[in-house]
């Protein structure tokens, strides 16, 4: 095997398909990326048994082949590379040379025949959603996916598509998060609802890997998989197998307090006062809605913080804990200006909506705090 390929599209793909490398691999196999040179294109493969990401780049490729090379020691390698072209060859099946410039390396290859196929999904239910909505919308609650694995489900995003709604859904027992976007879905027919419960930490890749643009990216659907292609990636896991939570009963219907202040004055206050809170046994920090001013507060053996903000009140009063950095988790993916926080008792989850439209919503529970 032989091909020569522009070295920085070569480090671009390895930095992306390399993140699907377990850092304790089922199989020593699976410590390598797969690579496959054929018809003047490289396609490059790393898995850990069930999340597979793949990426094909243009090549010159004098001769056909494959074979496995230690994934993260190939990457740092390509990494310190000088630039321009690199050609790898591999004549005895046993070790692949590597030149760029006046660099000569030298690496002992794995067998590739011992690397399992990459299951491709082919005629399944597909969507189209653009990349920076599905950045977005992930980035956004990711936050609130479970990572304790007794409950394993919720380790889980839940992703739900309509006709005319793309919607995710994390919980973690203590925060929901909800993120929805509007635009026209094709589904199947007669199916109304289409539901699939994918893992977290996919879902953290592919908020760090999907490109910021408008640009249509493609999932795909079938037998508890999901294959999702973006420009030359192609990134591919099982799903995980159950009933997720039913998280619409869980929602409040009826509130007796409303309240509206500014994002980023909140945010800077709750940042003031956590630094106390830390201190204390439960890290918590108080907030007290009254009139148009609302206080945060908190308080440890080695002090205490006070902050006032202004707010607009519609309702009783209210004062109400939480846990300091699930409240500043929440806030900081608010994409509103002003947060507008719904409130029923001090004690009921507490409900984050936009004052327009229906884009998000995030619910925290309170701490009970016995005076």
């Amino acid at each position: 095997m032989q091909f020569t390929m522009n070295t920085q599209d070569l480090l671009e793909s390895l930095n992306i398909v390399t993140r699907a490398l377990s850092a304790r691999p089922a199989k020593q196999i699976l410590e390598g990326v797969l690579i496959d040179a054929d018809d003047d294109r490289v396609t490059l493969t790393c898995s850990d048994g069930s999340m597979s990401i793949q990426a094909i780049n243009a090549a010159d490729v004098k001769e056909v082949g494959r074979l496995v090379l230690p994934g993260r020691l190939f990457n740092e390698l390509i990494r310190k590379l000088p630039g321009g072209s690199v050609t790898v060859s591999v004549t005895d099946n046993r070790t692949a040379s590597i030149r760029c410039m006046k660099s000569r390396s030298n690496m002992a290859c794995m067998n590739a025949g011992e690397y399992p196929d990459v299951v491709s999904i082919a005629n399944g239910t597909e969507i189209k959603i653009p990349q920076n909505k599905l950045k977005d919308m992930i980035s956004r609650v990711v936050f609130a996916i479970a990572t304790d694995e007794t409950r394993q489900i919720l380790t889980g995003c839940l992703m739900e598509i309509s006709r005319d709604e793309a919607r995710l859904v994390a919980l973690d027992g203590f925060r929901l998060a909800i993120q929805k976007v509007f635009q026209p879905f094709e589904l199947p027919a007669g199916m109304e609802k289409m539901t699939a419960i994918i893992p977290g930490k996919v879902m953290n890749e592919l908020s760090r890997i999907l490109p910021d643009d408008d640009a249509f990216c493609h999932m795909y659907f079938e037998k508890g998989r999901v294959q999702v292609n973006f420009g030359n990636i192609s990134f591919s896991t099982v799903l995980l197998n159950g009933e997720y939570i039913d998280y619409r009963r869980i929602l409040p219907d009826d509130f007796h307090t409303e309240a509206k202040a500014n994002r980023g004055s909140v945010l800077e206050a709750i940042d003031r006062a956590s630094l106390m809170a830390r201190e204390g046994k439960n890290n918590l920090i108080k907030m007290k809605f009254e009139g148009n001013t609302l206080t945060i507060s908190s308080n440890a053996e080695l002090g205490d913080v006070k902050e006032e903000t202004e707010a607009v009140l519609n309702g009783n009063a209210i004062e109400i804990a939480f846990n300091a950095k699930y409240i500043t988790d929440i806030i900081r993916n608010v994409s509103d200006d002003d947060i507008f926080m719904k409130f029923k008792t001090n004690v009921s989850p507490c409900v984050f909506v936009p004052q327009q439209g229906d884009d998000y919503l995030y619910l925290i529970l309170p701490v009970r705090v016995f005076q």
